[in-house]
């Protein structure tokens, strides 16, 4: 509750921590959020293959966002570990924190996993069970959507701190215990001075029929941040895809940042395809995915931090 009544102290008055607060506020003067690069993004990820740990793509992938973001943030952090599974084996797991900003007392988190799944377990074709999912949505759109914004941050200083966390074993699973490794690490890890004022994970947020509806425990961890989030939203016409509906309870990378005392809220559309039949199959592929979906969340993000979070 304290937590809960600082940040509606600290963040400015759009952030609707009061009742009925529905006051339209203009683009401020910042760079756009480009998705077609985004998108670009998104496949070059794709085009390394399977982020599995372990494997080449992984490897690959890794120094590929190391380069990327060593040239733009103010801070790279690695965090490198050794994570044992229920099956017994050792994934080499390494998380990317990239900081801007860093002096800044109130900053903000924004975090995605850039891993991808071991088996296309929910593929409705048996044989394709034992092959590994592509990514594009699951995994490439969110890891795009921020390196785009550490470009937007280096072509424009941020008025908050703002740290990009890049969380790895997110997804290898088949079941839960073997999943958000990352973010249990970083939970468990967290730099001095945190934490911040609050985080938005983002994932599975390429789907070209995007619709985002209220994350279950988005709701009942950090309701003040998705009203804030969703009023962003709204204010820059995107009210149709930002929709006030709830939209269940997702497990995912924000649950343990949450029971870690960081208020997390989770940007997720989960209904990927019709019926949600790209979900963890090989249907998860570019084509499936929109350049206008990845702008729609890398503009809100944007307009977020240059309000001053």
């Amino acid at each position: 509750m304290i937590r809960f009544l600082l940040l509606c102290i600290l963040l400015p008055p759009i952030a609707a921590c009061s009742p009925g607060d529905s006051t339209a506020a203009p683009r401020v003067d910042r760079p756009s959020f480009s998705g077609e690069r985004a998108y670009e993004l998104l496949r070059e990820q794709v085009d390394f293959g399977p982020r599995i740990p372990g494997q080449a793509g992984h490897a690959q992938q890794l120094a590929w966002m190391r380069e990327w973001l060593a040239e733009r943030a103010d801070t790279l952090i690695e965090q490198s570990f050794a994570q044992p599974t229920s099956r017994g084996q050792t994934l080499q797991l390494t998380n990317l924190f990239a900081r801007f900003n860093p002096d800044a007392t109130d900053r903000v988190l924004l975090l995605t996993h850039w891993d991808t799944r071991p088996l296309a377990d929910r593929s409705l074709t048996p044989a394709d069970r034992q092959l590994p999912v592509p990514g594009a949505n699951d995994g490439a759109s969110g890891t795009a959507v921020l390196m785009v914004l550490a470009d937007l941050f280096t072509q424009q200083a941020v008025p908050i701190g703002v740290d990009l966390l890049f969380v790895d074993g997110e997804d290898f699973g088949p079941e839960t215990v073997d999943m958000f490794f990352g973010a249990r690490y970083f939970a468990d890890n967290q730099p001095e001075g945190y934490p911040p004022l609050y985080a938005v994970l983002i994932d599975m947020i390429g789907d070209a029929d995007l619709r985002i509806p209220q994350e279950g425990y988005s709701q009942e961890y950090a309701p003040e941040v998705l009203r804030r989030v969703w009023g962003v939203a709204r204010d820059l016409g995107y009210g149709g895809v930002f929709v006030n509906s709830p939209g269940g309870y997702v497990t995912d990378d924000h649950v343990p940042l949450n029971q870690a005392g960081i208020r997390t809220i989770d940007i997720i559309d989960f209904e990927y395809g019709p019926g949600n039949r790209y979900w963890h199959t090989p249907q998860d592929v570019p084509e499936n995915t929109s350049a206008e979906s990845l702008e729609i969340v890398g503009e809100v993000l944007a307009e977020l931090v240059y309000r001053g979070g």
